[in-house]
This record gives structure tokens, sequence and C-alpha cells, in this order.
């Protein structure tokens, strides 16, 4: 009985144990599944909160390119809007200025008209004047006959006599007036005959000046160094000199560009110089330019006391010789004017000849007639006021005064010198290919633009370079500032605009530059 109990006993120990082991794995199992469910929830919401920032940054960055798209689009609009604003200004500029024109142009026809009314009305007077002059005299006329019919023998004779000297004076006057016109006519033949005298005397050569000058290289390789490392060597050389240079693939040569001779040649001096030494820097090229200066100088002094010389004039003021030897770096109409003042001086002194006139006298007065053209670009006024002042404040003879003074027609000449002068000057000048004008109008378009630059407060220096397609202007740089210099730019711009006609554009480049120097000892 207690066997059976016992295992009874075990028995249902061993189905509790058995329950609780069961319970337990189930509750492990359980615990495993909910561990995993909550893994993959996590992994899941990972993922979401993954794929949901993913799609933000796709849908900032798809809204960053519209946004640009549409930018870009505004932005492309408002510069056609601009674009077309801009060309309907110069549009309406341009149909300003043709209105401008127009305008001036019917003015000037509104007081020609004017002009030519007023000439009609007095013809029309002058014409009513003759008519009723005429109707008075047919009246005289009248009478006369009727006094005629009634006169007496002796009183007949007295009108007979009365009419017939009228008649001997009136041929008298046409005799007279024939005699003068014959002597005017073979004095006229005299003077070509002297004329041409003296130009077959006179071998002039022909003379046209250029605007160029070529530097002749030892080798290609020079080049770069004359363009120097990022174009400074160039670049100094065109500040400096003023004086273009234009380097291309002609074989060893460099081109000198410029209107002024004396530029011209001051920088194919210094050129040749720095090219014969071989040290090309802009220190270097600032002093040999400096010493072509003034070689220069002393070269145009020479000259004239060179020409001085073989013309045989004395006593000429040093001064007045120098000037005289600038007029060879300056042309008039392409034309040199030392040279053209020689052949005048020449040619005068061959007419005076002719006409037993003081020979010296005559060459002075035609080497001096143009003296103001060789400072003429310098100082404001016409060549002949220039010229009559030089010669009085060297202490020139009247003559000579009187001479360039009346050489144009400007005043009354008041000796046969001057009036030589001034034919041996229209000899010169008409020379068949002696004078250019193409050319001069060409300087003086070069010239006006430097004229225009310098006149402004705080321009140092300014050169007209590229043919005259660019005004480089030195400022300086004490009296301008940086930002100054943006609008002396413009208003150079706006008076070249103003004042000149010109093809193309021109550009105004202004440069302000300091530097400080100092001599360790």
């Amino acid at each position: 009985m207690m066997d059976i109990s016992f295992v009874i006993l075990l028995s249902l120990v061993a189905i509790v144990i058995g329950g609780v082991l069961g319970a337990l794995v189930t509750k492990v199992r359980t615990n495993h599944a909910l561990e995993r469910a909550h893994q993959t929830a996590s992994d899941i919401t990972s993922q979401a909160a993954l794929d949901a920032e993913n799609s933000k940054k796709t849908a900032l960055v798809e809204a960053r390119d519209e946004s640009q798209r549409y930018q870009d689009r505004i932005e492309r609009e408002l510069q056609e809007r601009r674009s077309e604003v801009k060309a309907s200004e110069e549009r309406l500029v341009s149909r300003e200025s043709v209105l401008d024109r127009k305008d001036a142009s019917l003015q000037k026809r509104e007081e020609v008209i004017s002009a030519k009314e007023v000439k009609l009305d007095q013809q029309r007077q002058s014409v009513t004047d003759q008519q009723k002059h005429a109707e008075k005299l047919v009246a005289e006329r009248e009478e006369t006959l009727v006094k005629v019919a009634s006169m007496s023998h002796d009183e007949a004779r007295e009108l007979v006599l009365t009419e017939t000297r009228d008649a001997l004076l009136k041929e008298r006057a046409v005799l007279i007036k024939e005699s003068e016109e014959q002597a005017s006519a073979e004095a006229e033949k005299r003077a070509k005959n002297l004329v041409v005298q003296a130009i077959q005397r006179s071998a002039a050569d022909m003379v046209a000046e250029t605007t160029v000058s070529v530097v002749t290289l030892p080798n290609d390789d020079m080049k770069g160094r004359i363009i120097g490392r990022e174009g400074r060597n160039i670049r100094a050389i065109e500040t400096v000199t003023g004086i273009d240079l234009i380097i291309d693939d002609t074989p060893e040569a460099v081109v000198l560009s410029g209107f002024d001779p004396v530029r011209r040649e001051i920088a194919k001096n210094a050129l040749e110089k720095l090219i014969a030494d071989g040290r090309i820097h802009p220190a270097r090229i600032e002093e040999m330019v400096e010493k072509a200066r003034k070689e220069m100088d002393e070269h145009i002094r020479e000259v004239g006391e060179q020409t001085v010389f073989d013309l045989g004039i004395h006593n000429l003021h040093p001064d007045l010789i120098k000037t005289v030897g600038r007029m060879n770096y300056r042309t008039s109409y392409g034309q040199n004017v030392l040279v053209h003042s020689i052949e005048v001086a020449k040619l005068t002194g061959m007419l005076a000849a002719e006409l037993g006139e003081d020979v010296t006298l005559a060459k002075r007065a035609g080497l001096l007639h143009d003296i103001g053209k060789a400072i003429d670009h310098e100082v404001d006024g016409s060549h002949v006021e220039l010229g009559v002042e030089l010669a009085t404040k060297y202490g020139e003879r009247p003559v000579i005064i009187n001479t360039i003074a009346s050489h144009h027609g400007d005043v009354e000449p008041e000796s046969v010198i001057a009036v030589l002068v001034a034919a041996a000057d229209s000899i010169s000048a008409a020379r068949p290919g002696a004078r250019s004008e193409s050319l001069e109008n060409y300087v003086q378009r070069l010239q006006q633009l430097e004229t225009i630059a310098n006149g402004f407060s705080g321009v140092e220096k300014s050169f007209a370079i590229q043919a005259g397609r660019e005004v480089r202007v030195i400022v300086e740089p004490a009296a301008v500032s940086d930002l100054e210099t943006t609008v002396i730019a413009r208003d150079i711009k706006n008076q070249i605009e103003h004042d000149l006609d010109y093809p193309g554009h021109i550009k105004v480049t202004v440069i302000r530059e300091s530097r400080s120097v100092e001599y360790a000892k």
C-alpha cells in the first residue's frame, strides 16, 4: 500500500515538475519571440527613418534645383529686358542726335533764306532807285532837247564842245584802263618767269612723313625680352614714351607707332640702347628713355645750328635756333615743317635776288615764317600768332614779324619780302605730293584727344596710342585718389564724345601709380 502511494506521489511530483518545466520552456520561447519581434520592429523603424531622411534630402535637392532654374530664368529675362531697354535708350539717343543735327541744319537754312531775302530786298530797292534815276535822266534829256531847239549859235556850239569834251574824257579813261591792264599783264608775265626760274633752281625733295618707325632686332628671341614677364617691359616702354609697340610675326623687327615724331624717335633710340645693353627691365627702361630725351634735345639743337649755317643766316638767338631744330619733328599736312621752311627760304632768296632785295633777310624771313608750328601743339593759339610772339620775344626785325603775320593773309604785307615769302610758301605747299590732307586730319585728331585729357585737373600727362583708339592718362597720385580715377575716366569719355566725331570706340585708361624711392649710402 505504501509502495503504491509512493509511486503516486512520485508521479504527481513528476507531473508538477514537468508542468513547471513546460511553463518555463514556454516562457523562454515567448521571451525569444518577443525579443525577435522588438528587434524586427526596431529595424523597421530605423529603415523607415532612413528612408524618410533620404526622401527629405531628395526633395530638398529637387526644390533647390527648381529654385535655381527659376532664378536663372528670371535673370535671363531681366538681362534680356535690360538689353532691350539699353537698345531702346541707344536708339533714342541716336534719334535725338539726328534731330539735333536736323534742327541745326534747318536753322542754318533759315539763316541763309533770311540773308537771301534781305539781299533780294536790297536788290529790289536798287532796281527801283536805278529806274527812278533813269526816268529822271530821260526827263532832263527831254528838257535839254527843248532848250536846244530855241538856242542861239554860240549856245549850240558850247553844248557841242561840252559833249565832245566829255566823250574825249571817257576815251582817255578807257585808254588809261587798257594801259594799266597791259602793264599788269606784263608784270604778271615777268613775275611768272621769276617764279619759274626760282622753282627750276630749287631742287626740293618730295616730303612725306609717316607715323611708324622700325627697330631691327638681332634675333627673334629679343622680342620675348622686350615684352617681359607678363608684359611688364612693353607696358613700361609704352607708358614712359607714349608710343605703341607692335610686335608681330615680322622677323627680327619691332614697329613703333605714334603720331608725335619726337616721342617716336626717343622711343626708337631708347629701345636700340636697351637691345645693345641687353638689360631690359622697367628701371633700366626709364633710365634709357631719360637718356634718349637728353640726346634728342642735343640733336634738335644741332639740327637748328646746321640749318642756320647752311642758309648763311647769322645772329639768330640760341633759343630760336633750337626752336628751328624742333621743326624737323613737326609736320603740316604730311609735309616736314623744317624741310618746307628751308625750301621757302631758298625760294624767297632767289626771288629777292632777281628783284634786287636783301637776300639774307629774305632767307631769314622764309625760314622763320612757320616757326610757330614748332610749339603750336604745346601752347594755345595759331602758328601765326605764336610765330609773331616768338619773333618779337627774341628781337627779330619788324620786317620778319610782319612777314610771319601776313604770310597767310591775316594782315597786310608791309614789304616786298613779305609778299615773296607768301608766294614761296604757296609754291612749296602746292607741289604735287608735298602734302597729305588725310594724315594731317589724323594727327590733329590725336592731338585733340591728348588736349582734352590734359585739360582735366590732376592729369600729369596723356598719350594717344593705338592709332587714336586708346588714350592713356597718367594722373598725379597726390592730387587724385583711386576712386577719383574712375570719375576722371568717365568725364574724359563724356568730353571726347561731346567734342569729337570719330568711327568706332576710343578706350580711356587712367593710371595712378605711387612710388617711394630711397638711396642707401
